[in-house]
């Protein structure tokens, strides 16, 4: 071989490992009910669950990212864009959200042929993620939080911290039979000024919050758990049995999330080990979306380890 043969191949190779994973769209039924999902790449299994109100869009850079070395699957979950929409509450009970997550795990493991995969979790993707690395640290390798409080610490924050129960306000409204239409007025414009997007994005989550049943399936999530700041007509809470993580866990932390605040850190070491906390300091609530490099990095460094 000629030496400017063995440089075009050389440089062949090089552009092969350069090449963005394509992501596609697949559906499975599992628990009951049909999932939507874009996936990218192969390899180990990572898994991504979004929060409110997004879908899987939300970790578009994370699929062509980790899509690279390995399985990178996001589902829409149960509720939105093009998964199904379950009418009764009930079927959004934390255990029921939870078995969805296990269900698919195990239709997706069966093609990357592993036994473990790393969860990656934001908002309420996240509080399902918490419950689900307590129930089933057996499948997992390692857990991934990105601004979603642990439940335990949660609870604690909501009773005990003033500004976490004004901070949380929101949640009260989102519970109450106005918060369709108030969310969907004016073509989504207080839903899109909330998660800051414009442009294209904008375009995309119309589309999403749009699909007939979507903006009530991401609210049921709040109403089926009835979370938010206690009210004086509440009937006494007995305190929640601590909810135990014994899975490596990374969490990830925009200092500037107005809604779940930095509290919530506080004493997170007493419930899951071994832990690593990684702030952001400038970053809000969407810092998937505002520092996709960053949060890419620092999950590249966790999975290094």
């Amino acid at each position: 071989m000629t030496r400017a043969a063995a440089a075009l191949v050389a440089a062949a190779i090089m552009a092969g490992t350069q090449t963005v994973p394509a992501i596609s769209h697949q559906y499975a039924e599992v628990n009951g009910v049909r999932l939507h999902y874009a996936k990218a790449g192969s390899g180990p299994l990572i898994l991504f669950l979004h929060g409110f109100p997004e879908f899987w869009y939300e970790w578009q850079r994370q699929l062509v990212e980790f899509g690279r070395d390995h399985t990178a699957v996001a589902p829409d979950m149960r509720g939105y864009n093009l998964s199904a929409k379950p009418e009764e509450l009930s079927a959004y009970a934390v255990p029921t959200l939870v078995e969805d997550v296990r269900a698919l795990a195990a239709e997706l493991l069966k093609s990357t042929g592993g036994q473990k995969f790393t969860l990656v979790a934001h908002d309420w993707g996240g509080a399902v993620a918490w419950v689900f690395a307590a129930m089933h640290p057996e499948l997992l390798e390692r857990l991934v939080i990105v601004n979603a409080p642990h439940p335990t610490v949660f609870a604690r924050e909501l009773r005990d911290n003033p500004a976490q129960q004004q901070a949380s306000q929101y949640m009260l409204l989102f519970r109450s039979p106005a918060a369709e239409a108030t969310l969907s007025a004016n073509n989504y414009s207080t839903l899109a000024t909330i998660v800051g997007i414009s442009g294209e994005d904008r375009d995309a989550y119309i589309a999403a919050w749009s699909q007939p049943g979507a903006l009530t399936g991401g609210l049921n999530y709040y109403r089926a758990s009835r979370v938010g700041p206690p009210q004086p007509d509440d009937p006494p809470a007995a305190p929640p049995q601590p909810l135990m993580i014994r899975v490596p866990t990374l969490v990830i932390w925009g200092e500037q999330d107005t809604a779940l605040l930095t509290g919530n850190l506080d004493g997170l070491d007493k419930y899951v080990s071994p832990l690593t906390i990684r702030r952001i300091p400038d970053a809000t609530h969407w810092v998937v979306r505002e520092k996709p490099a960053e949060v890419n990095r620092l999950i590249r460094e966790f999975l290094a380890r």
